[in-house]
């Protein structure tokens, strides 16, 4: 009876070696760092492989992502047809999270030559607070001892935000900010804070160079944009 009780035991062992083995593998497998990058409303959700396959070129070309998403509150995962069977580490969601003010899950997992990794879901995610404003688009042309700044908000996505047609400053609440330097001086100071688009700065000193930079600013919740690329011009 002994040996049987041994080989019995050894089967048991193995099996349990197998199981755990498997377990690591689909661990290892799971697609790290999930989570949604957002610049004006164009949301995009990344990743970065599993363990296994950052240690392991071999993996790179059998391997596939499926993603899904879902408005927090509902049961169901929608999947996203364009990255079911993707080789990418990112998929545009920007259409499908166009309600910005509403709340998001996304969740990736893998597929490596018919082994499925477990599904990794990301942070609740909420465009209106976590977008990232890009700066103005800023032109400066030199008048009659005058600097004439037009400027232009980021670009919108164009089906978002679905829910108003309105500008992006208004519906946004957004101001611009422009800043001016002497060169010769080196103090900045703000010569302009507003919803205008065209500002004109004027009583500029001959034969001085200024420079000129901007930013959109949100006053309700204190958030600032980028500033703008510095555009000098030497007043003549």
């Amino acid at each position: 009876m002994m040996p049987k009780l041994y080989f019995l035991g050894f089967l048991f062992i193995f099996s349990l070696a197998g199981m755990t083995e498997t377990q690591s593998n689909c661990e290892s497998l799971k697609p790290q760092k999930v989570h949604f990058q957002s610049r004006n409303f164009h949301n995009i959700l990344h990743w970065q492989p599993g363990r296994a396959c950052t240690s392991n070129n071999n993996f790179s070309n059998g391997i596939f992502y499926a993603v899904q998403y879902k408005i927090y509150g509902e049961g169901s995962w929608i999947n996203k047809e364009n990255c079911s069977d993707t080789q990418q580490l990112f998929c545009d969601l920007t259409t499908e999270t166009s309600l910005i003010r509403e709340s998001y899950y996304g969740r990736v997992r893998m597929n490596y030559t018919g082994r499925l990794s477990d599904w990794v879901v990301t942070k609740r995610f909420i465009p209106f607070w976590k977008t990232k404003i890009d700066s103005p688009y800023m032109n400066v042309t030199q008048g009659n001892q005058s600097l004439l700044v037009s400027l232009c908000p980021p670009n919108l996505p164009s089906r978002a935000p679905r829910e108003n047609s309105m500008t992006m400053e208004k519906y946004y609440e957004l101001l611009y900010r422009v800043f001016i330097t002497n060169m010769s001086l080196g103090k900045e100071q703000m010569v302009y804070e507003g919803t205008q688009r065209i500002v004109e700065i004027e009583a500029l000193t001959p034969h001085q160079t200024f420079c000129v930079v901007s930013e959109m600013y949100q006053p309700k919740f204190g958030r600032r944009s980028q500033r703008s690329e510095k555009r000098c011009v030497k007043i003549s």
